[in-house]
């Protein structure tokens, strides 16, 4: 034991044991194309065995921001590496790349095994999600740079997609209609306003509301990630998709016109999807204007598909084929700006 280092505050002994504790959550998420194991300085992947003929690699990286101070407050640690991954690989997605590995940091100020385990356990249920291969990572321990019990997580994905058939915005046009699946919830966007709501108002993260049918206000608010790789990926392969945004920070202001040409608009029109519940309570107990809202929230809404209205309707079918709520929740328009038609 490296006694000197441990009066530092780096426990080596604690980290090998977490080692010990991930290896069968690295295991689980095993793909084709993987080379070695957990371990190596590098992970390796051989992109050879997936048969591209011009392939073109996508890659994203993202954190899961303060949703972090909910799960700490919970004492909850198993569901922030599925948003992690889910911010990752739904990025890469809207460029139509399919993710094929992942690697994650995680920094603690203390290392706790069964704590990091719980993390990991996340990431890979969040690789099996997504159909990637969790190739590695770093645990580092960093003491006296975060408070007791805290941490913080950031991944990175790397996809692949043939170039004939990258999504870009260029292919986006006037009359396309958009195509919204929901959410899970408010995912992993817009916690800090969040956070301050619920301080403001005096709500409690462990209290039933009404509200939420019952649940607990932390809980809901921990509900992970929507990941959306695979159906996405099936609408992709049977339609002519113009363009995929994924609904993160900035909500439908920032991120539809993301995949629009200069002087095109949108057109959403409110009631066409459920807005869900969480978001009515932190509308309600924060004093947020209802559309301002659309400006920092997904509203309901994880990721919007554009295509041509006569492909509507197969898309909505191949996405409730693989059990999502998916609906037109709008168009793209010529007015060069952001509308939302409200009820």
């Amino acid at each position: 034991m490296a006694k000197s280092y441990e009066d530092a505050g780096v426990n080596l002994e604690a980290g090998y044991e977490v080692v010990k504790r991930i290896k069968k959550h690295v295991a689980s998420t095993a793909r084709t194309g993987v080379m070695g194991t957990i371990g190596a300085f590098g992970g390796m992947f051989d992109l050879s065995a997936l048969n591209y003929k011009e392939p073109v690699l996508v890659s994203g990286t993202d954190g899961v921001g303060t949703k972090l101070k909910i799960a700490f407050a919970m004492d909850k640690h198993d569901t922030v590496g599925i948003d992690a991954v889910a911010m990752c690989v739904n990025d890469v997605l809207a460029q139509g790349a399919e993710p094929l590995l992942f690697l994650d940091y995680v920094a603690v100020g203390h290392n706790e095994p069964h704590v990091v385990e719980a993390i990991v356990s996340g990431v890979a249920e969040g690789c099996r999600q997504a159909g990637c291969a969790l190739v590695g990572g770093e645990t580092a321990e960093m003491p006296s740079m975060y408070e007791e019990g805290e941490y913080d997580i950031a991944g990175f994905t790397c996809g692949a997609v043939e170039k004939s058939k990258l999504i870009d915005c260029g292919k986006v046009k006037v009359g396309d209609v958009l195509v919204g699946i929901a959410s899970s919830g408010v995912h992993s966007n817009g916690f800090s306003l969040v956070r301050k709501i619920v301080a403001d108002a005096g709500l409690d993260l462990h209290k039933e509301y009404e509200e939420l049918n019952g649940q607990k206000l932390g809980l809901t608010l921990l509900t992970p990630t929507r990941i959306y790789v695979k159906q996405v990926l099936d609408v992709i392969a049977q339609c002519d998709v113009h363009g995929i945004s994924h609904i993160t920070g900035g909500g439908f202001d920032e991120n539809i016109p993301r995949i629009l040409s200069e002087g095109q608009g949108i057109e959403v029109q409110e009631g066409s999807w459920e807005i869900l519940p969480v978001f009515r309570l932190l509308e309600k107990y924060g004093n947020v204007p209802h559309r301002e809202m659309f400006n920092i929230f997904n509203m309901g809404v994880g990721m919007v598909i554009a295509l041509d209205a006569s492909e509507a309707d197969k898309a909505i079918e191949i996405l409730k084929g693989h059990g999502e709520k998916a609906t037109v929740i709008g168009k793209v328009t010529d007015s060069g700006k952001v509308d939302i038609v409200m009820q």
